[in-house]
């Protein structure tokens, strides 16, 4: 009999520490790569500020081909919405809108995926010798539920190879375009 109630009380401990364990973390989450394109700004901000090009060096497009995409609002820059639907599990369905756009400086867009939440994602470009040092950064807030602290520990690993993938992608179509 003690050793159930022994069991008993070790499962309720791992309990409670699972719990305050999370309101430790942090709810904010964040996760943000960077690279340099040999390029000035002028020839990668295009690349930013319009979600169609978005998709040619995306990490995303990339895992699916038959996902489905359809574009909104403005052409290009402040206003414009982009929608997709995907059935693989690590593309998801969702939708992304430029919210703030600042020419060859900044670009920020904010990130829908229903159920799953709401994130802001931005790029930074600044100088660096004869080229632009690209910040990709991705932020949200996972609320108060415990579970989704404990994975705000696992976003870095998720998205940041994502971000590093299409950044390297990115440089690619920069410095090779004409």
């Amino acid at each position: 009999m003690s050793f159930i109630r022994n069991m008993l009380f070790a499962v309720v401990i791992l309990i409670v520490v699972f719990l305050a364990g999370a309101y430790v973390l942090p709810a904010q989450v964040s996760v943000s790569r960077d690279i340099v394109i040999d390029a000035p700004a002028a020839k990668v901000f295009p690349h930013l500020n319009d979600l169609r090009k978005f998709q040619v060096w995306s990490p995303w497009a990339a895992i699916d081909s038959d996902m489905k995409t359809v574009y909104s609002g403005a052409e290009k820059g402040k206003g414009q919405v982009m929608s997709w639907t995907s059935n693989d599990p690590n593309v998801g369905s969702g939708s992304q809108k430029i919210t703030d756009s600042v020419v060859d400086k900044f670009v920020a867009t904010r990130l829908d995926f229903g159920e799953q939440g709401n994130a802001i994602a931005s790029w930074n470009l600044s100088g660096e010798g004869s080229g632009t040092k690209i910040v990709w950064s991705f932020s949200t807030d996972v609320g108060s539920n415990p579970m989704m602290r404990w994975m705000g520990l696992l976003f870095d690993g998720w998205i940041g190879k994502d971000y590093e993938k299409g950044l390297k992608a990115l440089k690619v179509v920069v410095e090779n375009q004409s």
